[in-house]
């Protein structure tokens, strides 16, 4: 049977985390974020699968909530400000 720790749990979903990063990084440099609504549903549904799998780590003890809760919102604001720049870019450009 595998064995989990809190350290692998924590290293998975960081590793997660950094795949949602890397997307919006990637798409920033197209102009895809300001241009393309289903590039927002993309990063909704992977929020939204990001949120379940901490979810789960806590539901199994894995994780406690506080922990959990700080990885969501670190990845939430690092996708405002992944769009306030891109937006702001757009408003400059148009000026």
């Amino acid at each position: 049977m595998l064995e989990l720790s809190k350290e692998s749990v924590l290293s998975a979903l960081k590793h997660e985390a950094d795949k949602i990063k890397h997307l919006l990084t990637n798409q920033r440099n197209h102009q895809c974020i300001a241009q393309c609504k289903a590039f927002e549903e993309v990063v909704d549904t992977q929020m939204f699968g990001f949120s379940k799998q901490v979810e789960f780590a806590q539901s199994i003890g894995l994780i406690d909530r506080q922990e959990g809760l700080d990885m969501v919102i670190e990845l939430e604001k690092e996708l405002n400000r992944v769009y306030n720049t891109v937006y702001q870019e757009v408003k400059e450009s148009e000026s």
